[in-house]
Protein backbone atom coordinates (compact mmCIF):
# COMPACT_ATOMS: atom_id res chain seq x y z
CA UNK A 1 0.00 0.00 0.00
CA UNK A 2 2.79 2.39 0.92
CA UNK A 3 4.63 1.56 -2.27
CA UNK A 4 1.53 2.10 -4.41
CA UNK A 5 0.85 5.47 -2.82
CA UNK A 6 4.46 6.44 -3.28
CA UNK A 7 4.41 5.66 -6.98
CA UNK A 8 1.16 7.45 -7.43
CA UNK A 9 2.67 10.53 -5.79
CA UNK A 10 5.77 10.20 -7.93
CA UNK A 11 4.05 9.56 -11.29
CA UNK A 12 3.68 13.24 -12.15
CA UNK A 13 7.40 13.66 -11.72
CA UNK A 14 8.09 10.70 -13.94
CA UNK A 15 5.75 11.95 -16.57
CA UNK A 16 7.28 15.42 -16.41
CA UNK A 17 10.69 13.97 -16.89
CA UNK A 18 12.16 15.33 -13.72
CA UNK A 19 12.97 11.87 -12.48
CA UNK A 20 13.84 9.32 -15.06
CA UNK A 21 14.75 5.70 -15.47
CA UNK A 22 16.75 3.60 -12.98
CA UNK A 23 17.75 6.52 -10.84
CA UNK A 24 14.18 7.07 -9.86
CA UNK A 25 13.65 3.45 -8.91
CA UNK A 26 16.79 3.23 -6.80
CA UNK A 27 15.98 6.45 -4.99
CA UNK A 28 12.45 5.37 -4.23
CA UNK A 29 13.56 1.95 -3.01
CA UNK A 30 16.22 3.40 -0.76
CA UNK A 31 13.78 5.92 0.70
CA UNK A 32 11.26 3.19 1.42
CA UNK A 33 13.83 1.02 3.16
CA UNK A 34 15.03 3.98 5.25
CA UNK A 35 11.50 4.80 6.35
CA UNK A 36 10.83 1.17 7.23
CA UNK A 37 14.02 0.86 9.32
CA UNK A 38 13.38 4.16 11.06
CA UNK A 39 9.84 3.10 11.92
CA UNK A 40 11.06 -0.20 13.40
CA UNK A 41 13.75 1.50 15.48
CA UNK A 42 11.29 4.05 16.86
CA UNK A 43 8.86 1.27 17.79
CA UNK A 44 11.60 -0.64 19.63
CA UNK A 45 12.63 2.47 21.55
CA UNK A 46 9.04 3.16 22.60
CA UNK A 47 8.55 -0.44 23.75
CA UNK A 48 11.80 -0.32 25.74
CA UNK A 49 10.82 2.93 27.46
CA UNK A 50 7.36 1.60 28.33
CA UNK A 51 8.80 -1.56 29.84
CA UNK A 52 11.20 0.40 32.06
CA UNK A 53 8.83 3.17 33.02
CA UNK A 54 7.30 2.89 36.52
CA UNK A 55 3.95 4.24 37.68
CA UNK A 56 4.10 7.78 38.95
CA UNK A 57 2.49 6.73 42.22
CA UNK A 58 5.53 4.60 43.06
CA UNK A 59 8.15 7.15 42.17
CA UNK A 60 9.61 8.94 45.23
CA UNK A 61 9.01 12.65 45.37
CA UNK A 62 12.03 14.86 45.72
CA UNK A 63 14.65 12.23 45.00
CA UNK A 64 15.41 8.68 44.05
CA UNK A 65 13.78 5.64 45.63
CA UNK A 66 17.03 4.77 47.38
CA UNK A 67 17.36 8.19 49.02
CA UNK A 68 13.71 8.04 50.11
CA UNK A 69 14.28 4.64 51.73
CA UNK A 70 17.32 5.99 53.52
CA UNK A 71 15.29 8.90 54.91
CA UNK A 72 12.53 6.56 56.11
CA UNK A 73 15.10 4.32 57.79
CA UNK A 74 16.76 7.34 59.39
CA UNK A 75 13.42 8.66 60.70
CA UNK A 76 12.58 5.21 62.05
CA UNK A 77 15.91 5.00 63.90
CA UNK A 78 15.44 8.47 65.38
CA UNK A 79 11.90 7.63 66.57
CA UNK A 80 13.04 4.31 68.05
CA UNK A 81 15.92 6.05 69.85
CA UNK A 82 13.54 8.62 71.32
CA UNK A 83 11.18 5.91 72.59
CA UNK A 84 14.05 3.97 74.10
CA UNK A 85 15.31 7.08 75.89
CA UNK A 86 11.86 7.86 77.26
CA UNK A 87 11.41 4.28 78.42
CA UNK A 88 14.82 4.36 80.10
CA UNK A 89 13.91 7.54 82.00
CA UNK A 90 10.57 6.13 83.16
CA UNK A 91 11.98 2.77 84.22
CA UNK A 92 15.01 4.37 85.85
CA UNK A 93 12.89 6.81 87.82
CA UNK A 94 10.55 4.05 88.96
CA UNK A 95 13.42 1.84 90.09
CA UNK A 96 15.08 4.73 91.92
CA UNK A 97 11.86 5.54 93.78
CA UNK A 98 11.27 1.89 94.67
CA UNK A 99 14.79 1.23 95.91
CA UNK A 100 14.93 4.51 97.86
CA UNK A 101 11.69 3.67 99.61
CA UNK A 102 12.79 0.09 100.20
CA UNK A 103 16.12 1.29 101.57
CA UNK A 104 14.40 3.53 104.13
CA UNK A 105 12.09 0.71 105.14
CA UNK A 106 14.96 -1.74 105.58
CA UNK A 107 16.95 0.78 107.59
CA UNK A 108 13.98 1.34 109.89
CA UNK A 109 13.52 -2.42 110.28
CA UNK A 110 17.21 -2.87 111.02
CA UNK A 111 17.04 -0.16 113.67
CA UNK A 112 13.99 -1.77 115.24
CA UNK A 113 15.68 -5.16 115.10
CA UNK A 114 18.79 -3.72 116.73
CA UNK A 115 16.67 -2.50 119.62
CA UNK A 116 15.49 -6.07 120.15
CA UNK A 117 18.78 -7.75 119.48
CA UNK A 118 20.58 -7.22 122.74
CA UNK A 119 18.74 -9.64 124.98
CA UNK A 120 16.37 -8.18 127.54
CA UNK A 121 14.77 -4.84 126.53
CA UNK A 122 16.16 -1.76 128.19
CA UNK A 123 12.61 -0.59 128.96
CA UNK A 124 9.67 -2.74 130.02
CA UNK A 125 9.30 -6.08 131.76
CA UNK A 126 7.08 -8.04 134.13
CA UNK A 127 4.64 -6.20 136.39
CA UNK A 128 1.56 -7.09 138.38
CA UNK A 129 -1.14 -4.42 138.83
CA UNK A 130 -4.93 -4.10 138.75
CA UNK A 131 -7.07 -2.01 136.41
CA UNK A 132 -9.77 0.52 137.29
CA UNK A 133 -12.31 -2.33 137.43
CA UNK A 134 -10.21 -4.11 140.07
CA UNK A 135 -9.12 -6.87 137.65
CA UNK A 136 -5.50 -8.14 137.36
CA UNK A 137 -3.41 -6.56 134.64
CA UNK A 138 0.12 -7.74 133.80
CA UNK A 139 2.65 -7.42 130.98
CA UNK A 140 0.84 -10.29 129.25
CA UNK A 141 -2.09 -7.96 128.59
CA UNK A 142 0.19 -5.98 126.30
CA UNK A 143 0.63 -8.89 123.88
CA UNK A 144 -1.47 -8.93 120.71
CA UNK A 145 -2.02 -5.20 120.33
CA UNK A 146 -0.15 -1.92 120.17
CA UNK A 147 -0.07 -0.26 123.59
CA UNK A 148 0.98 3.14 124.85
CA UNK A 149 1.64 3.73 128.57
CA UNK A 150 1.76 6.96 130.54
CA UNK A 151 2.79 7.28 134.20
CA UNK A 152 1.21 10.06 136.29
CA UNK A 153 -1.28 10.69 139.11
CA UNK A 154 -4.82 11.96 139.37
CA UNK A 155 -3.98 15.00 141.51
CA UNK A 156 -1.58 16.39 138.91
CA UNK A 157 -2.66 20.01 138.32
CA UNK A 158 -1.66 20.54 134.69
CA UNK A 159 0.92 18.32 132.99
CA UNK A 160 -0.94 15.01 133.27
CA UNK A 161 -4.26 16.43 132.00
CA UNK A 162 -2.50 18.09 129.08
CA UNK A 163 -0.69 14.91 128.13
CA UNK A 164 -3.83 12.78 128.43
CA UNK A 165 -5.71 15.25 126.21
CA UNK A 166 -2.94 14.94 123.63
CA UNK A 167 -3.11 11.16 123.90
CA UNK A 168 -6.83 11.32 123.12
CA UNK A 169 -6.10 13.29 119.93
CA UNK A 170 -3.53 10.70 118.88
CA UNK A 171 -5.96 7.85 119.47
CA UNK A 172 -8.74 9.50 117.46
CA UNK A 173 -6.47 10.33 114.53
CA UNK A 174 -4.86 6.89 114.44
CA UNK A 175 -8.19 5.07 114.44
CA UNK A 176 -10.18 7.40 112.18
CA UNK A 177 -7.56 8.31 109.60
CA UNK A 178 -5.27 5.28 109.61
CA UNK A 179 -7.27 2.38 111.00
CA UNK A 180 -4.80 1.82 113.86
CA UNK A 181 -6.23 0.87 117.23
CA UNK A 182 -4.14 1.31 120.35
CA UNK A 183 -4.46 0.19 123.96
CA UNK A 184 -3.88 3.38 126.02
CA UNK A 185 -2.86 2.86 129.66
CA UNK A 186 -2.54 5.31 132.54
CA UNK A 187 -0.36 3.97 135.39
CA UNK A 188 -0.54 5.89 138.65
CA UNK A 189 2.60 6.85 140.55
CA UNK A 190 0.48 7.66 143.61
CA UNK A 191 -1.20 4.41 144.70
CA UNK A 192 -1.89 5.79 148.18
CA UNK A 193 -4.59 8.10 146.78
CA UNK A 194 -5.37 6.55 143.38
CA UNK A 195 -7.58 3.56 144.01
CA UNK A 196 -9.40 1.80 141.13
CA UNK A 197 -12.53 3.83 141.85
CA UNK A 198 -10.61 7.14 141.88
CA UNK A 199 -8.89 6.26 138.61
CA UNK A 200 -12.18 5.35 136.96
CA UNK A 201 -13.78 8.64 137.94
CA UNK A 202 -10.74 10.66 136.89
CA UNK A 203 -10.43 9.05 133.46
CA UNK A 204 -14.03 9.88 132.55
CA UNK A 205 -12.78 13.31 131.54
CA UNK A 206 -10.47 11.84 128.89
CA UNK A 207 -10.57 9.37 126.04
CA UNK A 208 -12.92 6.47 126.90
CA UNK A 209 -10.41 3.81 125.83
CA UNK A 210 -7.80 4.76 128.45
CA UNK A 211 -7.34 2.06 131.08
CA UNK A 212 -6.18 3.04 134.59
CA UNK A 213 -3.73 0.83 136.54
CA UNK A 214 -2.84 0.87 140.22
CA UNK A 215 -1.68 -1.49 142.97
CA UNK A 216 0.27 -1.48 146.19
CA UNK A 217 3.16 0.89 146.63
CA UNK A 218 5.68 -1.89 146.02
CA UNK A 219 3.85 -3.11 142.93
CA UNK A 220 3.73 0.37 141.44
CA UNK A 221 7.35 1.00 142.34
CA UNK A 222 8.38 -2.25 140.64
CA UNK A 223 6.46 -1.37 137.47
CA UNK A 224 8.01 2.10 137.39
CA UNK A 225 11.44 0.55 137.78
CA UNK A 226 10.83 -1.78 134.84
CA UNK A 227 10.00 1.20 132.62
CA UNK A 228 12.77 3.40 133.99
CA UNK A 229 10.20 5.85 135.34
CA UNK A 230 11.41 8.20 138.03
CA UNK A 231 8.93 9.28 140.71
CA UNK A 232 9.10 10.56 144.27
CA UNK A 233 6.70 11.65 146.97
CA UNK A 234 7.42 14.05 149.84
CA UNK A 235 8.67 12.37 153.04
CA UNK A 236 6.50 12.16 156.15
CA UNK A 237 3.19 12.80 154.38
CA UNK A 238 0.27 12.77 156.79
CA UNK A 239 -3.06 11.14 155.89
CA UNK A 240 -5.29 13.58 154.00
CA UNK A 241 -2.42 15.95 153.28
CA UNK A 242 -2.23 17.29 149.74
CA UNK A 243 1.04 16.84 147.90
CA UNK A 244 2.53 16.58 144.44
CA UNK A 245 4.39 13.65 142.92
CA UNK A 246 7.48 14.28 140.86
CA UNK A 247 7.66 11.86 137.92
CA UNK A 248 9.01 11.33 134.42
CA UNK A 249 6.90 12.65 131.54
CA UNK A 250 6.98 10.13 128.71
CA UNK A 251 4.68 7.96 126.66
CA UNK A 252 6.02 4.41 126.25
CA UNK A 253 5.09 2.77 122.95
CA UNK A 254 4.95 -1.04 123.06
CA UNK A 255 4.58 -3.34 120.04
CA UNK A 256 2.12 -6.27 119.79
CA UNK A 257 4.77 -8.58 121.24
CA UNK A 258 4.90 -6.49 124.41
CA UNK A 259 8.33 -5.11 123.54
CA UNK A 260 9.38 -1.51 124.07
CA UNK A 261 9.60 0.53 120.87
CA UNK A 262 9.81 4.25 121.64
CA UNK A 263 9.76 6.76 124.50
CA UNK A 264 7.88 9.86 123.38
CA UNK A 265 8.37 13.07 125.35
CA UNK A 266 6.50 16.35 125.52
CA UNK A 267 8.15 17.53 122.32
CA UNK A 268 5.74 15.37 120.32
CA UNK A 269 2.66 17.34 119.35
CA UNK A 270 -0.63 16.20 117.86
CA UNK A 271 0.82 15.57 114.39
CA UNK A 272 4.38 14.43 115.08
CA UNK A 273 3.19 11.96 117.69
CA UNK A 274 0.82 10.32 115.22
CA UNK A 275 3.51 10.25 112.54
CA UNK A 276 5.98 8.56 114.89
CA UNK A 277 3.50 5.87 115.90
CA UNK A 278 2.55 5.20 112.26
CA UNK A 279 6.22 4.90 111.37
CA UNK A 280 6.72 2.15 113.95
CA UNK A 281 3.50 0.36 113.04
CA UNK A 282 4.47 0.22 109.36
CA UNK A 283 7.98 -1.07 110.00
CA UNK A 284 6.99 -3.63 112.60
CA UNK A 285 7.95 -7.19 111.68
CA UNK A 286 6.62 -10.05 113.85
CA UNK A 287 9.13 -12.31 115.53
CA UNK A 288 8.19 -15.28 113.35
CA UNK A 289 8.85 -13.31 110.19
CA UNK A 290 12.14 -12.00 111.56
CA UNK A 291 13.31 -15.55 112.22
CA UNK A 292 12.40 -16.58 108.67
CA UNK A 293 14.31 -13.67 107.19
CA UNK A 294 17.46 -14.60 109.05
CA UNK A 295 17.56 -17.84 107.07
CA UNK A 296 17.20 -16.11 103.71
CA UNK A 297 19.95 -14.99 101.34
CA UNK A 298 19.32 -11.33 102.23
CA UNK A 299 19.75 -11.94 105.96
CA UNK A 300 22.86 -9.73 105.88
CA UNK A 301 20.48 -6.75 105.76
CA UNK A 302 19.51 -7.49 109.36
CA UNK A 303 23.01 -8.06 110.71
Amino acid sequence: MLRTRFFRGASPLLRSGVVRGPVCCRTVGQSFRFLSVTSNVNQQIEDSVKSKKKPLSRLPIGGSEQSSSQRVASDSIEFTTWKAAALFVVVGGTLYYFFSKEKKRLEAEKEAEANRGYGRPVVGGPFNLINDDGEPFTEKNLVGKWSILYFGFTHCPDICPDELDKLGLWLNSLKKNHGIEMQPIFVTCDPARDSPAVLKQYLKDFHPDIVGLTGTYDQVKSACKQYRVYFSTPPDVKPGQDYLVDHSIFFYLMDPEGQFVEAMGRNYDEKSGVDKIIEHVKTFVPREEREKRKGKWYSFLFE
